[in-house]
């Protein structure tokens, strides 16, 4: 299919107040809310084509997590249960009711684990590269392996954590299509700003392998047997050869996630918003419009 990709963000921006701070949302379209949670170290913009296809069958509310992208950088840990708090007083303070969460990547043990404890305000759920089961060695794709790898192995572990470096280096290693300067520029904007580096090297301490890895993996864990229960409708989308979620993933996910639909949305490593945006958006949109069709008859 061929996609037509724009680097433009055409999007107003909004802030709420969360816990003190502001955080920064777009907000686009009218109905039941679509909540488009990103991973790190994107922002909404990673979203920005993804937006028009869903925009028109509901609200979609896209946040920048707490110290990413527009939103405040305040002085916290930035750790996957800070941003976890931050979202559930995002959510209660929009007043969202009968969402449908599209979870990315880190976005996706938030979306996951608000899910689980909120059912009953969740219609469904989407995901796409996310974090399904425990993150345990071997069971690791190929890809992420060699990236972790080699972030390990840097004889300055905090330059890999400068939010600038990580764009022009590490990103485009999770990428089959080359970004564009402008669309570089986007993704470096946040990190220009003071404090900007904390909520990446709080990322980075979480996902490499460390001390930190048991409270994470107790975390998808938990959520992880809630999901094996859950009857919510349930779209995975998955890419080749992917980047995060393996073809075990995938084999897992089908065997085991009840009402669950699973999709292949092209070739990618980690970012099908970059390079397969409309294929995305589309097959979303097919979905969420079944379920509207099942809830109505």
């Amino acid at each position: 299919m061929t996609t037509k990709i724009s680097s433009d963000f055409p999007y107003s921006s909004n802030f709420v107040d969360v816990l003190g701070s502001k955080m920064h949302y777009i907000d686009e379209g009218e109905g039941d809310p679509i909540l488009l949670l990103h991973s790190i170290p994107t922002h909404s913009y990673v979203w920005r084509n993804v937006i028009p296809h869903l925009s028109t069958l509901g609200r979609c509310i896209v946040p920048d997590l707490m110290g990413c992208g527009k939103s405040d950088k305040p002085a916290i840990e930035y750790t996957i249960f800070d941003h976890i708090k931050y979202i559930d007083e995002f959510i209660k303070n929009l007043r969202l009711k009968k969402m449908i969460i599209v979870m990315h990547g880190w976005g996706s043990l938030i979306g996951f684990d608000y899910a689980m404890r909120n059912e009953n305000n969740c219609r469904g759920l989407v995901f796409y590269e996310s974090y399904l089961r425990p993150i345990h060695g071997n069971e690791i794709s190929l890809p992420m392996q060699e990236q972790l790898h080699a972030l390990m192995q840097q004889k300055n572990i905090h330059v890999s954590m400068d939010g600038i470096y990580y764009i022009e280096n590490v990103l485009p290693q999770e990428m089959l299509r080359a970004l564009s300067e402008e669309e570089l520029t986007h993704y470096k904007e946040p990190f220009l700003q003071k404090n900007s580096q904390k909520a990446l090297m709080q990322y980075l301490n979480e996902i490499l392998p460390g001390s930190n890895n048991k409270k994470i993996n107790d975390l998808i864990e938990n959520y992880s047997k809630k999901l094996t229960q859950s009857q919510l409708p349930k779209l995975m989308l998955y890419s080749v050869p992917g980047f995060i979620t393996t073809i075990d993933d995938a084999i897992w996910a089908k065997k085991n996630l009840p009402n669950l639909e699973l999709v292949e949305i092209g070739e990618e490593l980690h970012y099908a918003q970059e390079s397969n945006p409309m294929l995305m958006g589309e097959t979303i949109s097919v979905w969420l419009q079944g379920i509207e069709q099942k809830t109505t008859v």
